[in-house]
């Protein structure tokens, strides 16, 4: 899929990856420059959800939780 940018730098993202991978008005996309190209990877709502049943040891969910609260008392 091709889209065009905005002379400000904006772009649309096409409706069928949109319902795809469930980005909607207030969700957030990370930009990763690998030095030959640019990726966007939406970033899900509930990291936390997200990454159940992959990280596995009490202390990198501690860690996660603990992380999570310092995000939430700076928003």
């Amino acid at each position: 899929m091709k889209t065009a940018v905005s002379k400000r730098g904006q772009t649309a993202i096409p409706a069928s990856l949109r319902r795809k991978y469930h980005i909607s008005k207030e969700s957030y996309l990370e930009w990763i420059d690998t030095g030959e190209e640019i990726r966007v990877v939406p970033v899900p709502k509930n990291v936390l959800a997200t990454l159940r049943g992959i990280a596995k040891g009490e202390g990198l969910r501690e860690k996660l939780l603990r992380e999570r609260s310092i995000d939430a008392a700076r928003e």
